[in-house]
């Protein structure tokens, strides 16, 4: 379908809109119902975007538990190094 189409479709349902929502209380009191859920739905993202910027900028000490004075854990044991076979070396030169 051409974009000329599509642009007429639109024009078509908007005045079948217009038509149902100026002669059908009940379609007039079902936008109205659509409209406070999308305005609830906005105020409830932009209070919870507002709460975790809030968290994000607070100081780093502040977001940190108080260090507690419990022992480390022990690390854990080397494994001795692996005896390295002894490289033949040259002999020295003899004068």
């Amino acid at each position: 379908m051409s974009k000329l189409g599509w642009f007429a479709a639109g024009l078509g349902l908007g005045a079948l809109a217009v038509v149902q929502l100026r002669d059908n209380p009940k379609a007039q009191l079902a936008l109205d119902e659509a409209i406070a859920a999308a305005k609830d739905f906005s105020q409830a993202v932009a209070a919870g975007y507002q709460e975790r910027e809030a968290e994000l900028t607070k100081p780093a000490a502040a977001k940190r538990p108080a260090a507690r004075a419990a022992a480390k854990k022990p690390a854990p044991a080397k494994k001795p190094a692996a005896a390295k076979p002894a490289a033949a070396k040259p002999a020295p030169a003899k004068k």
